[in-house]
């Protein structure tokens, strides 16, 4: 009986994690992918509308060229321009892990991933900026959203999955089914003879003393 009920609860655990696991997963790939495609919208409307300005500056393609010379020039501005440049496209270093909708997966793993994605983007965003009038595109503009992109991914991902899964339902029910297997394995054979084989048996009957008369 012991052994049937933990079969029943290992199968329960299963089928808790393959149905509950299936459901979540796609609705957080479907809210990933919608918010992620917002984003880009917003990225799009924000960041690569059409300039009305007399001239623009020539398209830098030599890395950390504009941050010296915006910071020995102005360092307010400077400052604005680095901090509004790592907040473009950190949001998706959150929303390519949520596409995805695992929670047990490799941090480095998932690090590396969501950067390489990133930097996709932010390539194509600077790419994109040769196309539209009074923008150009700027190496330094695209290391500062790659590296939005890896801090938010810190900052957010690791500590957001170890709380998901703690609070998962089907992680609990297969955590709960593994202790009772652990503690029914480690309970000692009560029945036969300690041999594991033959059927239950009760308590070893006892024979009642007799007195001897003197």
């Amino acid at each position: 009986m012991t052994g049937t009920v933990r079969v029943g609860s290992r199968v329960i655990a299963c089928v808790q994690r393959h149905a509950t696991g299936g459901t979540t997963a796609l609705r957080i790939r479907v809210a990933g992918v919608v918010l992620l495609v917002l984003h880009l919208l917003a990225v799009w409307w924000f960041t690569l509308r059409p300039n009305a300005v007399p001239w623009v500056d020539a398209a830098n393609l030599r890395p950390l060229r504009t941050i010296r010379a915006e910071y020995g020039e102005d360092a307010w501005a400077a400052l604005r321009y680095t901090v509004e440049s790592l907040f473009v496209l950190a949001p998706a270093g959150v929303l390519l892990p949520l596409i995805r909708g695992r929670l047990r997966v490799s941090a480095a793993g998932s690090f590396a991933r969501t950067v390489f994605a990133g930097s996709m983007l932010a390539l194509v965003v600077e790419l994109l900026k040769t196309a539209v009038p009074g923008q150009v595109a700027n190496v330094d503009t695209m290391l500062l959203y790659i590296l939005g992109i890896a801090l938010a991914h810190l900052a957010v991902v690791p500590a957001t999955r170890a709380r998901l899964r703690r609070r998962h339902p089907a992680g609990r029910a297969a955590g709960a089914a593994h202790a009772e297997e652990a503690a029914g394995a480690e309970e000692p054979d009560r029945t036969g003879d300690g041999t594991g084989g033959g059927t239950a048996q009760g308590p070893t009957p006892r024979i009642t003393r007799v007195e001897i008369a003197p």
